[in-house]
């Protein structure tokens, strides 16, 4: 994320970067069902589509304003913050919540539109059961260990494949489907299709969520340590001892505690 760029300008790239997202995940869930009758031909279609949309929307809005697009995820970025670590303010999380739940919306809304559905309706797939329940904490919490994972090893430029892939696998192996996302469960709410959820639903999913990134971030913390920046203030009383201190070395000193 590009530490100058406004909240404003990030939220809209949040916004817009989420209504995307949904737009792929509701748009292929469609295509899939209207050209296959096989259930699982149409989830393989949709599976890959998803995953090679959202490995793209990240690529471009990464940059910008991190790529979210999940308030789990964002939440994660908030406590990292509180943690020592790089993040985001309260104010600031809030904002990316709120932007990615009205993109979420807005790009179901369009999805359907696309392909010539009434927009507004409400889905009717009722997803419901503490198996579902479990597979969602779990898909959130494997989402969470990989951004949070490869982050606390600097590998962040993985993270665009790494994600997209995860999303491709965990669509098969959770038995909730991996929403993974609040703001896009939301979202697909307002959709009565192939990717759908019932708005009865939603709290059980959401909360499913919330927990699985909680045990998300206990895993990287066990396996990856804290988020606490490695390089610490160097005390200048260590510094070029036993003679004394200059301006000099205490100027380099400085540039290489900032980087």
């Amino acid at each position: 994320m590009t530490a100058h760029t406004s909240l404003p300008r990030r939220a809209a790239a949040e916004l817009i970067g989420t209504a995307g997202l949904l737009v792929v995940v509701i748009g292929s869930g469609i295509q899939a069902a209207e050209l296959s009758r096989d259930t699982g031909v149409a989830l393989l279609a949709n599976s890959v589509a998803s995953a090679i949309g959202l490995g793209l929307i990240i690529t471009l809005f990464g940059p910008l304003s991190g790529a979210h697009l999940n308030p789990v995820v964002t939440l994660t970025a908030w406590w990292s913050r509180r943690t020592g670590g790089e993040g985001l303010a309260g104010r600031e999380a809030l904002t990316y919540a709120v932007a990615q739940t009205a993109g979420a919306i807005g790009g179901a809304v369009l999805a359907e539109a696309m392909f010539g559905r009434a927009p507004g309706a409400f889905a009717t797939q009722v997803r419901d059961g503490g198996h579902l329940l479990v597979g969602e904490v779990v898909a959130t919490a494997g989402l969470v260990l990989v951004i949070q994972g490869l982050g606390r090893i600097g590998r962040s430029g993985l993270i665009p494949a790494a994600v997209a892939a995860y999303i491709a696998a965990a669509i098969w192996f959770a038995s909730s489907g991996s929403f993974a996302n609040p703001a896009g469960t939301i979202g697909r709410s307002f959709s009565d299709s192939f990717t759908g959820i019932a708005p009865q639903s939603l709290p059980g999913f959401v909360l499913a969520q919330l927990i699985g990134g909680i045990l998300g971030l206990a895993l990287a913390a066990l396996l990856y340590g804290t988020t606490r920046s490695a390089k610490q203030p160097v005390p200048v009383e260590t510094l070029a001892e036993p003679g004394p201190v200059d301006d000099a070395t205490v100027t380099k000193a400085a540039y290489e505690t900032i980087g």
